[in-house]
């Protein structure tokens, strides 16, 4: 899912960023057109955190996936849905660049941890 609204695409300028997503990958959890709060900062990244990364193959590319598990200095990030593969088992590693704390388009609230 590609994230767009933070420019450069490579870093978030501030404290919380206000970010448009698109895409099916992180269907149901987030959708095609959701608006969504990133911060930068703060509390560790933790598994089945909602984050914004930048894979190290595609710099790029700023996306939106779920943080699995810390792997080689940077995060290895899935998508929710299953079926669409543009995550780390296609681009490899990424570099976590904030966490989604909320979606405040068009159903507010906060976008839930998953246990992995």
């Amino acid at each position: 899912m590609t994230v767009h609204g933070a420019h450069p695409p490579a870093r978030l300028r501030r404290l919380l960023t206000a970010v448009l997503v698109t895409g099916p990958s992180m269907s149901p959890t987030l959708r095609h057109g959701d608006a969504v709060l990133v911060r930068r900062g703060g509390r560790p990244v933790r598994p089945g955190d909602v984050v914004v990364a930048v894979f190290r193959t595609r710099p790029e590319l700023l996306v939106v996936k779920r943080a699995v598990r810390p792997q080689d200095g940077g995060w290895w990030v899935r998508g929710d849905n299953d079926l669409v593969t543009d995550d780390s088992r296609a681009y490899g590693v990424a570099d976590v660049r904030g966490r989604v704390v909320l979606r405040y388009w068009p159903r507010p609230g906060r976008v839930p941890r998953r246990a992995l």
